[in-house]
């Protein structure tokens, strides 16, 4: 089920995290042990059913306890650079290695696994298990080739020959390049349309320039592609690749905290990493304040952006498309274009352990995003304070308190507080029945409600015309500013015919072929359905109206008058644009398909349409719509749920962003399509959805789900730190399999030093560095 990832699972998992880390950056929790009162309490059966799970979690602790030392002592091994004591000959899997110095080769994809082979799959047991482990995605930068030598590892077409194995020959590191997928700003063509943009600072003197990330030019040979989505088509760049230095070297990984660095990298292969500080040197982020400088980069470039408006009522007339072609006279007396803004809101909360990689990646955001782009984008943390007794609201100190015991200082200034009692407020009054509460939670509350402070947030913020939703543990393999502008760019040239069919299927090039085809493919598939297609509004028994709808008013533009033309909704910006399929809720098996409340329950639910993973983008319009749906006509859903779902109801632009999304396995690729597109007709919605708790497993192959697993390997794995690589004998992945990767590894002559993978978003990232595991000592 999708559990909005911001939410802890329980407070005892935060104790966990970083309690022996020495350089926490807040200060640690105080939490009460349990009063022995509560284990001996007057009920008989309580007492007899906590000692018996005393005594078999005691028995288990005890036979396991040699087996996770043993575990525990290896990945220190990894970590601190001891020698392997085993085989040292085996390296990301392969086999084949020559101990030649300057030269390797390795066979990549060959079936060099016997854990999880299909050998070892059961009937019974998950399909996926059939299928081998990929090895590509651990091959290091020695082995990168330009993008027009690339081999992948996998995907292959049906019936295509493999390519391997496949031998690679090198002899030594590559230099990596500023990576910039800004505008030009200087250029003449952008001069002629655009208002200058002032380059903006980390302080307000504007003597530290915001430094650049790097890329290596290239793929690393064998490395898989992705199996879902596309970068070319979303105009993501495929030809280049990240390592951990060139990603966040620039704002503090690899360098001292006497330097003004976070300390971590430091402990990992680091040949060749200072090239990415030989331009700028190693920045000191000490007294580094993100809101100034995200203020300072406003005030010097505001002209160039529309002003802000104080209408919060949805409106076709509050539409992006419109503001982004308003002009105003220069000094020369030209007309030039201004541009919208977009905030980028992160969802944190009250009791989140802020690591030191954590910080790197708020700072990278921060500067990509905002300071790079000229304050086009401007991030904010919406930070959830769980104490609905904190006054927050009232008095400052109060406020102040929470965010020195919650945030680093650094982040503070761009903070908004907020807390499930302020929206009982904001949205007073009886709701009414809901046709079920699976998790039986508050109406209110932030598992069921997320959507509740964003659309306040958005209220009170009208300078932005677009607002992201995003998490703390979501981590975007490459620069910020190329992947937001690209998704948006890519949804506002999407029609609007057809839209909710094409984005409530998978993606998958390499089985659907291009875009075009796979639009007719699923023009095809609607119409041998006989289900008519979706445009919106849609109509249904109970359906309320909106004040804007009232009016006479219209969501839909202009172009659309015939709902048949492809051209209707092209060039207009998209209300919501999602990271997963937007799919059918009903019948759909996904467990909160009716947590639907307000709406008349003596009739049928109302139609849903849901995407997994709070991540999208979200108009000013649609959250306006959504606002007016909860304070006057008591209508909500499901976190995931409401905002597509009032985007049907209302007739706005919804499209699901097919991003590249990675397989650890050799999947066949009809068997993708069938487990990720089996709902009706084809889709990922209805009966047979992969969304249905019996089929979500899935998911945790791919680099992209709420309870991925392989997401947090290949991370910790790109980070340079040792991971079990979850080729357990039953096919288990989290802690399972064999010890690969980290220091020793990648610094191993007969290596391929460390990993450089392209662009990709990563979820959910629970932890990073070692140090936030139990136990851990150095």
């Amino acid at each position: 089920m999708g559990r909005p990832s911001f939410i802890p699972k329980s407070s005892s998992s935060l104790t966990s995290l970083l309690s022996n880390n020495e350089n926490s950056l807040l200060p640690r929790p105080v939490y009460q042990k349990p009063k022995i009162r509560t284990l001996l309490g007057h009920c008989l059966y309580r007492r007899v059913i906590l000692w018996t799970a005393a005594g078999l979690a005691l028995l288990f602790l005890t036979l396991s306890s040699g087996k996770r030392e043993l575990r525990r002592e290896r990945l220190l091994d990894l970590v601190h650079s001891k020698p392997y004591a085993k085989d040292t000959s085996y390296v990301h899997g392969a086999k084949g290695i020559k101990n030649d110095p300057g030269v390797v080769v390795v066979v990549a994809g060959s079936e060099n696994s016997e854990e999880g082979s299909p050998s070892n799959w059961r009937e019974g047991m998950p399909h996926w298990l059939k299928y081998k482990h990929l090895d590509g995605f651990f091959v290091g930068l020695k082995a990168l080739v330009p993008a027009r030598e690339y081999k992948p590892e996998y995907p292959g077409l049906p019936g295509e020959k493999s390519p391997y194995p496949l031998t690679i020959s090198y002899t030594g590191l590559p230099t990596p390049t500023p990576y910039v997928p800004q505008p030009d700003y200087e250029s003449p063509e952008y001069k002629a349309q655009y208002h200058p943009v002032k380059p903006c600072y980390l302080d307000k003197d504007n003597k530290i320039p915001v430094p650049d990330l790097y890329a290596y030019n290239g793929v690393v040979q064998g490395q898989p592609e992705p199996v879902i989505g596309s970068h070319g088509l979303l105009g993501l760049r495929d030809d280049v690749c990240f390592d951990r230095f060139g990603r966040y070297g620039p704002y503090g990984l690899g360098y001292s905290f006497e330097e003004g660095g976070v300390e971590v990298g430091m402990d990992t292969e680091r040949a060749g990493s200072d090239a990415v500080w030989a331009k700028t040197g190693k920045i000191n982020y000490d007294n580094i304040d993100w809101g100034e400088a995200q203020d300072w980069c406003y005030e010097s470039n505001k002209e160039r952006f529309v002003e802000s408006g104080a209408q919060t009522q949805p409106s076709p007339t509050r539409s992006t498309t419109t503001n982004a072609e308003r002009s105003s006279s220069s000094s020369g007396g030209t007309q030039k274009k201004k541009i919208p803004r977009t905030a980028v809101v992160v969802r944190a909360y009250t009791g989140f352990q802020w690591t030191h990689h954590a910080v790197l990646n708020f700072r990278a955001m921060i500067s990509e995003l905002a300071l790079r782009s000229g304050g086009e984008y401007t991030v904010h943390f919406l930070l959830h304070v769980r104490d609905d007794n904190e006054a927050i609201w009232a008095d400052p100190a109060t406020a102040q308190r929470v965010l020195d015991d919650n945030v680093p200082a650094e982040f503070h200034s761009i903070c908004t507080l907020w807390s499930e009692e302020q929206m009982r407020l904001v949205y007073p009054g009886q709701f009414g029945r809901s046709f079920s509460n699976p998790s039986g939670g508050d109406i209110h509350g932030v598992y069921r409600s997320a959507h509740m402070p964003l659309q306040y947030f958005a209220m009170n913020h009208p300078e932005y015309d677009h607002f992201w939703n995003w998490e703390l543990d979501m981590r975007w393999l490459g620069n910020y500013y190329e992947l937001f502008d690209r998704l948006g760019t890519w949804a506002k040239q999407q029609s609007r015919v057809g839209a909710w069919e094409r984005s409530a299927k998978y993606y998958i090039p390499r089985y659907h072929g291009d875009w075009a085809n796979f639009t007719a493919l699923v023009h095809n598939e609607t119409l041998a359905s006989g289900r008519s297609p979706i445009f919106g509004p849609v109509s249904f028994a109970g359906r309320a109206r909106l004040r804007a709808e009232e009016a006479g008013q219209s969501f839909i533009p202009p172009s659309c008058a015939t709902r048949t033309d492809p051209a209707c909704g092209v060039g207009e910006d998209a209300d919501l644009i999602t990271l997963n399929p937007i799919f059918d809720a009903e019948d759909s098996g996904w467990v909160f398909a009716s947590d639907v409340t307000g709406y008349n329950t003596a009739l049928p639910p109302p139609p849903r349409r849901c995407a997994i993973v709070t991540a999208s983008r979200l108009s000013r319009r649609l959250l306006a719509a959504m606002h007016e749906e909860t304070w006057r006509l008591r209508h909500t859903m499901f976190s995931e749920m409401f905002p597509a779902t009032v985007a049907l109801h209302r007739g706005l632009k919804a499209v699901y962003a097919p991003h590249p999304v990675s397989l650890d396995r050799r999947w066949d690729l009809a068997a993708v399509d069938r487990a990720f597109n089996g709902g009706r007709d084809g889709s990922s919605g209805g009966r047979g959805s992969p969304f249905d708790l019996r089929n979500e497993h899935n998911h945790k192959g791919t680099t992209w789900y709420y309870h991925s697993e392989f997401a947090g390997l290949l991370w910790r794995r790109w980070l340079g730190y040792a991971q079990y690589d979850g080729r357990g004998p039953d096919g288990g992945r989290s802690g399972d399999g064999t010890l690969r990767g980290g220091k020793v590894e990648e610094e191993r002559a007969s290596g391929t030093g460390r990993m450089c993978l392209r662009s990709m978003l990563l979820h959910p990232i629970k932890w990073e560095h070692p140090s936030e595991l139990e136990g851990w000592q150095p």
